[in-house]
């Protein structure tokens, strides 16, 4: 099974992580790691590298951050290109990681990072564009 390490800004990876127990329960091999603005990247990169040390890695690694370019993908980033087998995406929120989090078994790596990007494009609507996607099933289903 793939590990995951889920890290953003503020509380962002504990919110996740809690939402995401209250809806699937327990889950193994996940660990949530804030950073705060209290925190410095040197502190970051000591609690990932002993969140890694943790977790099984076998299958692989996989560091799921909140946004492009900040400190949290910065360090995963670095982290990643250690070692094969490592991914890291950025961008997530609660519907990637409960649709990935569901799917990551007998995923590798590379896998579970190209089926999360179609998830996170999937998941990203908008209730007017959801109401039309509605309508146009709807009306394919009227026929004569």
């Amino acid at each position: 099974m793939l590990s995951i390490i889920v890290s953003g800004h503020g509380s962002f990876a504990s919110g996740l992580e809690q939402a995401m127990k209250q809806i699937l329960g327990e889950q193994p091999q996940i660990i949530a790691i804030d950073f705060p603005e209290t925190s410095s990247t040197a502190r970051l990169t000591g609690q990932f590298e002993e969140a890694i040390n943790r977790l099984d890695e076998r299958e692989g690694l996989i560091f799921l951050t909140d946004l492009l370019g900040g400190t949290p993908f910065r360090v995963a980033s670095t982290l990643a290109l250690e070692r094969p087998g490592r991914e890291v995406i950025t961008g997530i929120n609660l519907q990637l990681l409960l649709e990935m989090v569901l799917e990551r078994e007998g995923l590798n790596s590379s896998e579970f990072r190209q089926m999360a990007l179609e998830c996170g494009h999937r998941g990203l609507t908008s209730l007017v564009d959801e109401m039309a996607r509605h309508r146009s099933v709807e009306a394919a289903g009227e026929g004569i």
